[in-house]
């Protein structure tokens, strides 16, 4: 199997599908780089070159005891680009994915990118704060990160429906929680807590390459309202697309619109 080596000497598991321009797909919390499989076989039917990996204590790539802040995560990314020499890349990531994009971009510049594309991303910021009163508590989420130290399979049971904007579980539902479940539990505590505490507002402002945000309506994990609506008020080239009745799980129940607003997007000149 494929592994690229990172700054810190751990082994990351990464898989490249097809030949053309590269798309470099970023996984959400707790998740694989299996969560993109519909998005890779389609696009790399249409020839285009996508990598994705899974970030460290994800899937196959090795479980370090620590590196689960933006900084590391944003480096290993890099690890990655500098390892296949990728340029002209586009960046999609989905979720916890925007935050390492974000930090990718701002920390390690734009030379090997021409586009990325948001999809449900937790940026700018999630936390309530004085100047973010609709936000996440913070309070809220560390006692929902308790409940994850004694039984996460219950909590990804009980959310399953919302994530996927359903009455009831379902198989495709069975295959992300099982994804999820072999995350390691120190990635999904830490990861989680990074996600509802970084502030990206500033960073973006800053952030050169042309932007897709694309969000649904019924997204119950990260509503659009604090996420998509103003990421696009602080991306100096994005354009925005709502996705009606969509929710967090897009990339699965939108899949076919999802795959071709890909496509258009990245084969823009």
């Amino acid at each position: 199997m494929p592994f690229f080596g990172t700054k810190d000497r751990l082994q990351l598991f990464y898989q490249d599908w097809g030949k053309g321009k590269p798309v470099v797909f970023v996984s959400g919390w707790a998740l694989s780089s299996r969560m993109w499989d519909y998005q890779r076989l389609f696009l790399a039917d249409q020839g285009l070159r996508c990598i994705a990996y899974d970030r460290r204590g994800h899937g196959r790539s090795d479980e370090p005891g620590d590196g689960y802040d933006f900084n590391t995560l944003a480096d290993d990314l890099a690890d990655l680009m500098e390892f296949l020499d990728l340029r002209d890349a586009t960046l999609v990531c989905h979720s916890m994915g925007g935050g390492e994009v974000i930090r990718y971009l701002t920390r390690h510049g734009s030379e090997r990118v021409e586009r990325a594309v948001f999809v449900a991303a937790i940026v700018p910021f999630l936390m309530k704060a004085a100047d973010n009163p609709n936000g996440i508590a913070k309070s809220d989420a560390e006692a929902v990160r308790e409940t994850w130290k004694r039984d996460f399979p219950n909590w990804l049971l009980k959310n399953e429906p919302p994530y996927f904007n359903r009455a009831d579980t379902s198989p495709m539902g069975e295959w992300t929680r099982w994804d999820m479940m072999g995350t390691s539990l120190k990635a999904v505590i830490e990861c989680n807590k990074i996600i509802i505490e970084t502030d990206f507002r500033e960073e973006m402002k800053s952030v050169k390459v042309p932007v897709l945000i694309i969000h649904g309506d019924k997204d119950r994990s990260i509503p659009v309202e604090i996420s998509g609506k103003k990421s696009a008020m602080l991306l100096p080239d994005s354009r925005f697309v709502l996705y009606k009745d969509a929710p967090h799980g897009l990339y699965i129940t939108h899949s076919d619109r999802l795959n071709m607003d890909l496509l258009a997007f990245i084969k823009e000149s």
